[in-house]
């Protein structure tokens, strides 16, 4: 068997659309309403959450969390460090 070293690889740079829950029924609004306008599922449960089915399950944004539309139309929850470190505002 042949071992292979790791190799590096850098993440492409894309743009992506993202809101940012405040936490609230009244701010959940907008954000289900964009999912549901790009042919996403979404709904707000008063725990409070927002709850996006996704390819790898049931995903659950919580308040404070960011709600992504990837590359390829999918719509996910991020938490609010991992988006800081990943994603810039574009100019």
């Amino acid at each position: 068997m042949i071992r292979q070293a790791p190799q590096q690889f850098r993440k492409r740079p894309v743009v992506i659309e993202a809101m940012q829950w405040d936490g609230t029924a009244i701010g959940a609004t907008p954000i289900i309403d964009w999912v549901l306008t790009g042919d996403g599922t979404a709904s707000y449960h008063d725990d409070p959450s927002i709850v996006i089915p996704t390819l790898e399950g049931m995903m659950v944004a919580s308040p404070g969390d960011w709600v992504i539309r990837g590359v390829q139309g999918e719509f996910y929850p991020c938490k609010p460090d991992i988006f800081a470190a990943t994603y810039e505002a574009v100019k």
